[in-house]
């Protein structure tokens, strides 16, 4: 499986002359600091020059990786050939129907069915995604909503990548299309009780930010749609829904550090929102309701939050009572409300668990999953009247797996687990979580996974994995592909690095503003630990994240360019600075409260010293896969595309450095159920080439 002349024949061989982007400088004055940047003109996406620029980057890319064509082109059949041809998710139920989404073979996208009754009865397909796919290079289903009355379907699309949904609405009984139609909205809706009226959220086309409500009534033109509310503050987002109980709709307004709840019967879609909790800097809090009763998890006085209750004829603060205390050492993430119980979605030494509350006084009880590191997590609970609690678990080594709960008797059923095709056997696999030893002495959590026997081996490559950004917890979680570097020699490992949430509100704190850096010296503490327990050799350690982890990727690279030999960096945000003084950019105003509002001089010099595009120098960095999306509306395409440009520049080696751009896609990259694995077998190509392994 390894041979390591490889590594010499490939980088050895007579390379493409790569692309060279023109030089055209601007330059900034912010606080005294001055800079120049050579490729902002790289910015305006519909200009021919930029465009094919982009191209021949790509035309480089596939050039320099055309070596192992076939390879990636294996890796792909062998990612695909995983996969169930036909696949079927576990029903659920909500009022007279039981709903489930399912594959046929050979097809890109899902289609959405439901059964009257029972299971037994009749199929019904409400949305086939591959017919309303046809002629579309993008196609993304954002959301659905079926009617209070079960008869009308609300539903989402996206065909080109950038969050901008166009809602469609269709009687399910005859299929027949309803002539409303609304665009430019962000694909969040929600039914009123009346079965006519529809709330949705629209966003500003310029900053994508959801600032809208309105209310449509089916029937009526969408340019007489009523404003119900509109959020004031650029910083906050907003968004409806329906509560579980049906019986209220809602609208949340938030912001990195506050939230704000109004609530209106969903039975008078036409009166006026009232505010549960008026808006506080630093507070946040999320409501449900059941009964007579709100149910309210806040951090007022609770770091780690803590659950409160109260009548719905008394929502002030002032009247709420706690029913579970707040805990240092336990972050509630999560509830969910039965008519005789009460679940919790908790998180304790870096790990998920699951808290059964019977409402009767009996004893809590935590559900037992037996693995050292795993993720578990709330699944389809749209039923109050049910002791059943419907769960999801997976870990590194055991694949997606649906469950169902007797919170009376506690016993667990196994309802469904994903097939993989191709002889996949759990139990050739090993996880194990260990700890390094942060720059400050904090201890930092670490998830691996790896063949059996595979270890003590310190010449197998190993990919670290980074995120640590939003309070986003990097879990263990199972990936059918990443089978194809296991089952190659590789070790798989997360750093569960501050500016997450795994050990509580505090880890992320730790890891966002002025502690930023943290999540940077955390990742390459993890890294080095790895190196000295022998977990790798430093000639075939590799890194990637993606998105906010394309930043740790980039600041890690300027940090530490001799530490990784080699590094893929997917949709990265790496020009900080300069997107967070830019308010008109999607998502920059509502992130102060993350990476810090450079317009004041504290933040931008923090920022500044840490932001990959401008700390880049002249130097010897690792091999660098960067991939982007022409469309992307979270990290702008140009981000990347003048990373490369400006090191294409400053490389003092002769080491790979490839973009690959994605023309009609977003963030997300290419929609389809297998499409999508196709830039994914592409990486795993330029992983494996590095590590020396072609087969």
């Amino acid at each position: 499986m390894e041979d390591k002349s490889l590594i010499h024949t490939s980088l050895q061989q007579e390379m493409p002359v790569p692309p060279v982007a023109a030089v055209k400088p601007i330059q900034f004055e912010k606080h005294g600091d001055v800079r120049v940047d050579h490729y902002a003109w790289l910015s305006k996406r519909d200009d021919p020059e930029v465009l094919a620029y982009l191209n021949t980057e790509n035309e480089y890319a596939k050039a320099v990786m055309n070596h192992v064509a076939e390879f990636e082109q294996s890796l792909f059949e062998e990612i695909k050939g995983r996969i169930k041809p036909k696949d079927l998710s576990v029903p659920f139920k909500l009022d007279d129907y039981y709903y489930y989404t399912r594959f046929e073979e050979g097809k890109e996208y899902l289609l959405y069915c439901r059964k009257h009754g029972s299971l037994d009865g009749d199929e019904e397909i409400m949305l086939d995604v591959n017919q309303l796919a046809e002629g579309h290079e993008f196609f993304d289903v954002g959301a659905l909503a079926v009617s209070f009355g079960q008869d009308l379907l609300a539903y989402a699309v996206d065909t080109q990548g950038r969050r901008i949904y166009t809602i469609h609405i269709r009687y399910l009984a005859n299929d027949e299309m309803i002539a409303d139609v609304i665009p430019d909205v962000t694909g969040n809706m929600a039914w009123a009780n009346d079965n006519r009226t529809l709330f949705y959220s629209k966003q500003d086309i310029s900053t994508l930010r959801p600032y809208q409500i309105w209310r449509h009534t089916v029937g009526d033109d969408p340019t007489k749609d009523v404003l119900a509310y509109e959020e004031a503050d650029d910083t906050f987002v907003t968004s409806v829904f329906k509560t579980k109980s049906k019986q209220y709709l809602m609208i949340a307004s938030h912001q990195t550090v506050s939230s704000e709840y109004r609530l209106l019967d969903a039975n008078e879609p036409a009166g006026l929102f009232q505010v549960v909790a008026p808006r506080q800097r630093g507070h946040e809090y999320d409501v449900d309701h059941a009964g007579e009763m709100l149910y309210i998890r806040t951090n007022d006085q609770a770091k780690n939050f803590r659950l409160m209750v109260t009548s719905i004829h008394r929502i002030e603060q002032s009247q709420w009572k706690e029913i579970i205390p707040h805990r240092p050492d336990t972050l509630l993430e999560s509830f969910e409300l039965f008519q005789d119980h009460l679940v919790v979605g908790e998180r304790k030494d870096g790990l998920t668990q699951l808290r059964v509350i019977p409402f009767s006084g009996e004893e809590t009880h935590v559900l037992d999953f037996g693995e050292p590191t795993y993720w578990a997590a709330f699944g389809d609970n749209h039923e109050m009247q049910t002791h059943m609690l419907r769960f999801v678990y997976m870990s590194m080594t055991t694949p997606h797996a649906v469950y169902d709960y007797d919170m009376v008797t506690r016993e667990k059923t196994l309802c469904k687990q994903d097939e993989i095709l191709g002889g996949f056997d759990q139990t050739q696999y090993q996880t194990e979580r260990i700890w390094a030893k942060g720059l400050d002495g904090m201890q930092v959590p670490i998830s691996l996974v790896y063949r059996k026997g595979l270890l003590p081996d310190k010449q197998k490559p190993l990919l670290l994995y980074g995120y640590g950004s939003y309070g986003i917890s990097m879990d263990a979680n199972f990936s059918s592909p990443r089978l194809s570097l296991l089952d190659r020699g590789f070790v798989f490992a997360i750093a569960h690095i501050r500016g997450g949430e795994e050990l509580g509100r505090q880890w992320y704190d730790d890891g966002k503003l002025m502690k930023k850096r943290n999540t940077f010296t955390d990742f390459i503490a993890c890294a080095e630990h790895l190196l000295r327990e022998g977990y790798a050799c430093k000639e075939k350690l590799f890194a990637m994240g993606g998105s906010a982890g394309g930043l740790l990727m980039g600041a890690v690279m300027n940090m530490r360019p001799d530490l990784f030999h080699g590094i893929v960096a997917q949709v990265p945000f790496v020009d900080v600075i300069t997107t967070m003084l830019d308010p008109t950019l999607p998502l920059t105003t509502g992130e102060y409260d993350e990476w810090g509002n450079p317009n004041d001089q504290e933040a931008y010099h923090y920022i500044r010293a840490y932001s990959p595009y401008d700390n880049l120098e002249a130097t010897a960095y690792p091999h660098l896969l960067v991939t982007t999306g022409l469309h992307d509306s979270q990290v702008q395409y140009w981000e990347p595309a003048k990373w490369v440009a400006k090191l294409r520049t400053l490389t003092t080696n002769q080491k790979r450095l490839l973009l690959k751009t994605n023309m009609e896609a977003g963030h997300g990259g290419m929609s389809g159920r297998f499409r999508r694995y196709r830039e994914l077998a592409w990486i795993y190509a330029f992983l494996c080439d590095l590590a020396g392994i072609r087969c």
